[in-house]
C-alpha cells in the first residue's frame, strides 16, 4: 500500500514539475544573462521538464518500502554517491583537532549569558585553529539546544540584540555559536584553496586532493562535525539538540553537513541554492556548469562533479535525495523571493520530491505542490519559506518558529 502510495505521489510531482510555465512562475521572467560566459536562462518556460529519480527506489530499481531498507540500504548509497561525486570524501588522512577554550567570560551579555571561545587545533596542539564563539545562557539549569551559524569571518562580530545576534538567541533560551568557515579551510574564487585542512591531509608529494575526494564545502561540513565532537564535552550543550544554519555557500555546506552527520539534529538552510537544494535538473538561474567553471568555484566540489556541468541529467540523484537525507530529522529551506539565481522555486520542488522519504519515516514533508505565498513557512519537520528578499535574506520570527516547534525540549 506504502508504494502504491508513493508511486501516485511521484506522478503528482512529475506532473507538476511538466506543467509548470511562465503564467506561474516564481518570480517575473527576466531577460537572459551570461556569467563567466555561460548563458543564465531567467525565463520559466525554458527551464525545462526534468525527469527526477524516484528517492524511494535504490539504484538497482529496488523500491524501498519501510524505515530499514532506507537506513540500512538507500541512505547508505545516496551518502556515498554524494561523497564521491559530489561533495567528496573526507581522506583517512584528514588531520585530528584538539579543542582548546582559549578564555571564558562568565559576565557576557550584561550578565545572561557565557561566552567561551574556543580553538580547534588541526593537526597538532598547535597546528591552524578552527575559530568558534559559544554563548550558553548563565541561568540554564540544564543543558541547551544551541544554534550553530557557519559564518562568514565578517559576520562574527555582530552584536546587540539583533535579530540572529546572540543576545536574541540566549533571550530565546537557546545557545549560540559562530563558526569561522574560513578558518577550517581559504575560500578564493578561481584559486586551489588547499591552504588549511586540506592541505593538511595531502600526502608526500600530493598537491591537490583526488577526483573523489573533499573541495571545500565537504572540509567545511567537516569542521561542523569536528565542533560536533567538542559540543559532546561541554556539559552546557545539549548536543542532541545541535542546529545549524548557513546563507549561500554556506547554505549548501550546512544541507551536507547534516545529511552526512546524523548527529546534527536540525538545519536551517538560506539561499543555497545551485549545489544546495536548488534542482540541478532545472535550467534556470546559476548551474552546475557555472559553479565549476575555472574562474568560479569548481574548489568547492569533489573534482567529480564536474562531469555533471554538460547534462545534470546524467547523475543518479538530484538535491531531492540531498535534502532527503535529513530524515527524520527537521530541515528548513529559506530563500529570498528575488533570489532568482539560486532558484527558489528549485528549492521547493526539491523539498515537495523529498517528502516521501519523511513521511516513510514516520514525519511530514510538504502538504501540497502548491508554491508557497512570500512570507509563509510551509510544511512541517521539512518546511520551506519564501522571504520577501534576495540573497542572503533572512526572517528570524519564522527560523524561531521553525527552532520552537522541532528543537526545544519536549518537542
Amino acid at each position: 500500500m506504502l508504494f502504491k502510495k508513493t508511486f501516485i505521489f511521484v506522478l503528482i510531482i512529475s506532473s507538476v514539475l511538466l506543467s509548470w510555465n511562465a503564467a506561474t512562475a516564481q518570480v517575473a521572467d527576466a531577460p537572459d544573462d551570461s556569467v563567466a560566459g555561460i548563458p543564465v536562462n531567467y525565463t520559466e518556460a525554458k527551464a525545462g521538464p526534468i525527469n527526477l529519480p524516484d528517492v524511494l527506489k535504490m539504484f538497482d530499481g529496488q523500491p524501498v518500502t519501510d524505515a530499514e531498507t532506507w537506513n540500512e540500504k538507500r541512505r547508505p548509497e545516496l551518502v556515498k554517491y554524494f561523497e564521491t561525486e559530489y561533495y567528496g570524501c573526507i581522506p583517512a588522512t584528514a588531520p585530528k583537532v584538539t579543542w582548546e577554550v582559549i578564555s571564558t567570560d562568565p559576565e557576557a551579555l550584561e550578565g545572561k549569558a557565557i561566552k567561551k571561545e574556543l580553538a580547534g587545533h588541526m593537526g597538532s596542539p598547535d597546528g591552524p585553529a578552527i575559530s568558534v564563539t559559544l554563548y550558553t545562557p548563565t541561568d540554564a539549569k540544564e543543558p541547551v539546544p544551541v544554534l550553530t551559524n557557519l559564518s562568514f569571518g565578517f559576520m562574527m562580530g555582530f552584536g546587540g540584540n539583533r535579530p540572529g545576534s546572540p543576545a536574541h538567541l540566549i533571550s530565546h533560551g537557546y545557545g549560540h555559536a559562530t563558526i569561522n568557515y574560513s578558518s577550517i579551510e581559504s575560500d578564493r574564487e578561481g584559486q586551489l584553496n588547499v591552504n588549511l585542512a586540506r592541505k593538511l591531509a595531502l600526502a608526500p608529494g600530493q598537491e591537490t586532493p583526488t577526483a573523489d575526494e573533499w573541495g571545500t564545502i565537504a572540509a567545511w561540513a567537516w569542521g561542523i562535525s569536528r565542533l560536533m565532537d567538542y559540543y559532546e564535552t561541554d556539559p552546557a550543550v545539549d548536543v542532541k539538540r545541535v542546529a545549524i544554519t548557513g546563507t549561500s555557500r554556506l547554505g549548501k555546506t550546512v544541507t551536507w553537513a547534516g545529511a552526512h552527520d546524523e548527529r546534527i539534529a536540525m538545519v536551517i538552510a538560506c539561499c543555497g541554492g545551485e549545489g544546495g537544494a536548488a534542482l540541478a535538473r532545472r535550467n534556470y538561474g546559476e548551474t552546475i556548469a557555472h559553479l565549476v567553471t575555472p574562474s568560479r568555484y569548481p574548489y568547492q566540489f569533489a573534482g567529480n562533479y564536474q562531469k555533471y556541468a554538460r547534462d545534470p541529467s546524467t547523475s543518479a540523484v538530484d538535491t531531492h535525495c540531498l535534502v532527503a537525507l535529513m530524515a527524520p530529522r527537521p530541515i528548513l529551506l529559506s530563500t529570498g523571493v528575488r533570489d532568482g539565481w539560486s532558484d527558489p522555486y528549485g528549492e521547493f520542488l526539491a523539498a515537495v520530491a523529498a517528502t516521501p522519504a519523511f513521511k516513510l519515516l514516520g514525519k511530514q514533508g510538504m502538504d501540497s505542490e502548491e508554491y508557497s505565498n512570500v512570507g509563509e513557512m510551509v510544511g512541517h519537520e521539512l518546511s520551506y519559506l519564501m522571504v520577501n528578499g534576495g540573497h542572503g535574506s533572512t526572517d528570524w520570527n519564522s527560523w524561531l518558529k521553525f527552532m520552537d516547534t522541532y528543537l526545544k525540549p519536549g518537542t
